[in-house]
């Protein structure tokens, strides 16, 4: 497997990717207003090949405020259904929050099972709201959120 980050000529086939995973109708999820416009965090984003070159997941994170702090919102991570159950996406997520921290990223969140993220240290954010109808049981977060609460909103 190579894990290298996303360039702009990996676009469309992690969007492939992400529609076979997820389905086209994925980009109207709540989420993705806070995606629109917005470019990704590239030195964050990866993209993991096979052998052959091909894209076998995918792993994106965009800025987002709550107030007055910054964010990165995580999402989406997506493995190529011949390639689940290999432990791929845990991978992409590791990966990922190694860099975010070397970056100096304070804070991450996203939209998911708490059971699943909590072996990354991901837990729910009280008084953190996504855009609706995101269920609220769902809106996690890892590493310095004291004091932050508030709307999630586009980074501009």
């Amino acid at each position: 497997m190579e894990l290298s980050r996303e360039t702009d000529a990996d676009w469309w086939e992690v969007e492939a990717l992400l529609d076979l995973c997820f389905g086209p109708a994925r980009t109207a999820l709540s989420s993705y207003r806070l995606r629109d416009e917005v470019p990704p965090a590239r030195d964050l984003c990866l993209v993991a090949r096979g052998r052959h070159g091909e894209v076998a997941g995918a792993i994106r994170f965009w800025p987002v405020r709550i107030g007055d702090h910054g964010a990165m919102l995580l999402g989406p991570v997506a493995v190529h259904p011949t390639r689940q159950g290999e432990g791929l996406g845990a991978f992409l997520i590791q990966s990922g929050l190694d860099r975010a921290h070397v970056a100096g990223v304070d804070r991450v969140l996203l939209v998911g099972d708490a059971p699943y993220y909590a072996r990354f240290g991901f837990a729910r954010l009280d008084g953190v709201a996504m855009p609706p109808p995101t269920n609220p049981d769902r809106v996690l977060g890892v590493w310095d959120w004291a004091g932050v609460t508030g709307p999630v909103t586009p980074a501009t």
